[in-house]
């Protein structure tokens, strides 16, 4: 009986090991990805910021070249006279 036992306990240790060595593993491999993950957001973000300033820029120049269309205009039309 005593033969089981060890038998028993080796094979739960082994088991304990095992299972023990897998979830590290996969806690590890889980870190990389998300850490990868973070990166990726965080160049997504960094473009989505560039792409806020430009079109802030292109707002402001749209309206400056209304206004030198309207004044344009306004050369043409005294010229015209």
């Amino acid at each position: 009986m005593e033969g089981e036992i060890i038998v028993a306990l080796v094979t739960f240790a082994g088991s304990a090991i095992g299972t023990i060595g897998g979830i590290l593993a996969t806690n590890k491999l889980m870190s990389y990805r998300i850490e990868q993950l973070e990166k990726k957001v965080d160049k997504h973000n960094r473009v989505v910021e560039r792409m806020y300033e430009a079109e802030k820029k292109i707002s402001v120049i749209s309206e400056e070249i209304k206004v030198v269309n309207h004044r344009i205009k306004g050369i043409e039309h005294l010229g015209g006279k």
